[in-house]
């Protein structure tokens, strides 16, 4: 990893800038994630089992994003960080399932078709960004995903806690390795160009995800 990352210092800029994209916009911030609504009030654990479900529904399924963008991976060094990316989400999934079981059915929400068919629409997205032709745009979203990912199991953490199942410590890697991963995979300004897309979008997924479920939150305050 070191001779790759001191081959390209051109690059090191894209690390830098995919962690602050996701630390900057991505799940950490959205103000639903740390809520009394989500965590600690005395409807928690039906937000909760809501928002196990949905992200069931958007990542919880094989092949998902690091699977499909490690089929387009083709240098070595993206190769050997997919492989353990693929293995770390593998055991991210079976515990998402888990968490689903132990959570109950999704919460009688109004508006339940229209939340489905939204999250379903964002699942396709991201699988088609995963597949994406353009240089780097899969592996960006990968990174991204991984990254925000951290953020995310907290609040699976959380759920795990609130349902009574025990959570296996996470293998994804920690946010600066990514970031220097991120560095050391980006061959060329086009690249890195491809990539911060892939990040941007995943992004922007994950934010209206949450924004779907805070807004299903409110809907079952008041009905």
């Amino acid at each position: 990893m070191a001779s790759a990352l001191m081959g390209r210092a051109g690059s090191a800029g894209i690390g830098e800038r995919l962690l602050a994209c996701v630390s900057g916009q991505g799940s950490a911030v959205h103000p639903y994630l740390t809520s009394d609504a989500l965590l600690r009030g005395p409807d928690a654990s039906r937000s909760l089992s809501d928002f196990v479900h949905f992200l069931c529904m958007l990542h919880g399924r094989h092949p998902g994003v690091i699977d499909h963008a490690a089929h387009r991976s083709v240098e070595a060094l993206e190769r050997g960080w997919f492989q353990k990316a693929t293995q770390s989400f593998a055991a991210e999934r079976a515990f998402l399932s888990r968490l689903a079981v132990a959570a109950g059915p999704i919460p009688s929400t109004p508006g339940a078709a229209d939340s489905e068919a939204a999250v379903l629409a964002q699942r396709h997205a991201i699988e088609t960004l995963a597949r994406s032709e353009r240089n780097g745009c899969a592996l960006g979203a990968a990174i991204a995903l991984s990254v925000d990912w951290i953020s995310i199991r907290t609040i699976l953490d959380a759920a795990a806690r609130r349902f009574g199942i025990e959570a296996s410590p996470s293998t994804i890697e920690e946010q600066d390795a990514i970031g220097r991963f991120a560095a050391a995979a980006a061959s060329s300004p086009a690249v890195e160009r491809a990539m911060m897309f892939g990040a941007e979008q995943i992004v922007l997924q994950h934010s209206g995800l949450w924004d779907l479920l805070e807004s299903r939150q409110e809907a079952r305050s008041t009905s």
